[in-house]
């Protein structure tokens, strides 16, 4: 027999690797919709690491997680296009701050195209953290 009332160990981990961050969690269900923009920030975001870690580093990293995923890619929604794809496999693997921080240069690179996103992402998490 189990007791029902004691949580399983998976029960207090996050479902998505990005639900750690309420911040993160919203700017990626958000951006989903939001194809071109994302796209463009998403190469910004790209372009940012392979000036830190270099293009071979990044294509390599990438190669590894297709080869990782193997049947399994194409299921998520960022899977459909490769520069979105490898951006946000390139975000689950960085730290925290750094997550944050890009979702903060996402909200603002789609502020400066004139789409502002805020108010669905202040209404669904409280309020809309600042980048300290």
């Amino acid at each position: 027999m189990t007791d029902s009332s004691k949580a399983s160990p998976s029960s207090d981990r996050p479902k998505r690797w990005y639900d750690h961050d309420p911040l993160l969690a919203e700017v990626l269900e958000v951006l989903r919709s939001f194809e071109e923009p994302l796209k463009e920030q998403a190469q910004v975001f790209l372009d940012k690491i392979t000036e830190q870690v270099g293009a071979e580093a990044v294509e390599a990293f990438y190669a590894k997680v297709l080869a990782e995923r193997g049947d399994r890619f194409g299921r998520r929604w960022y899977d459909e296009d490769p520069i979105v794809s490898k951006a946000v496999e390139l975000l689950r693997v960085v730290p925290p701050d750094v997550q944050r921080q890009a979702a903060q240069s996402f909200l603002k690179g789609l502020e400066a195209q004139g789409i502002d996103i805020s108010a669905q992402i202040t209404s669904s998490s409280g309020s809309l953290p600042t980048q300290s």
